[in-house]
């Protein structure tokens, strides 16, 4: 699974014994990778899995979710989780690629967690000793305890639930049953 720190180890080989001097680099970012993919692969939520469509690439993967409780139990969400240059000094980027109606993700996929802001007010922001796993909790959470309704980013889900709470669970099924089939 971890091909990249096996690359990374056979590049270091060769250069190591061959004539020329050409040196290669493995990222900060890419180190970090190695380690933490490892980390989250074992320490997943029963109701996430990976996928690295590209073994190569593990700053690109995706997270699908499966909440087996709440409003959006029976839907199946998937979220690209793409990891900048920069990491751990700036969060990964993630996007939503399931249509959902929720209070805290956007129907065109952004998404409102504070561990994904650079700076937040709530003091809860990114920080570089966060990691992957805490974006993967945090996702997850979205979906049961971490379920925003004060601070919403779509509004108009936030309002549909505080006027008819049972509208709103309505409108959810219908979402889940639309965009999100197992």
């Amino acid at each position: 699974m971890i091909s990249l720190s096996k690359k990374a180890k056979k590049e270091a080989n060769k250069n190591f014994t061959s004539s020329t001097k050409v040196s290669t680099r493995v990222s900060v970012r890419d180190r970090l990778l190695i380690k933490e993919v490892q980390d989250l692969e074992t320490n997943l939520p029963a109701t996430c899995r990976t996928y690295f469509p590209n073994p190569n690439e593990l700053h690109k993967f995706e997270i699908t979710i499966v909440p087996d409780e709440g409003y959006w139990c029976g839907g199946k969400f998937k979220f690209l989780i793409e990891v900048p240059e920069e990491y751990n000094m700036v969060p990964p980027k993630v996007r939503c690629h399931t249509r959902l109606w929720h209070p805290n993700i956007s129907e065109d996929g952004a998404i409102c967690l504070s561990l994904l802001r650079h700076s937040s007010i709530d003091g809860l922001g990114w920080a570089p000793t966060r990691t992957l796993k805490d974006v993967v909790w945090g996702l997850n959470s979205l979906f049961t305890d971490l379920l925003n309704f004060e601070d919403p980013l779509n509004k108009d889900a936030a309002e549909h639930y505080s006027k008819d709470k049972d509208s709103f669970k309505c409108k959810v099924k219908e979402y889940v049953q639309r965009y999100a089939k197992r």
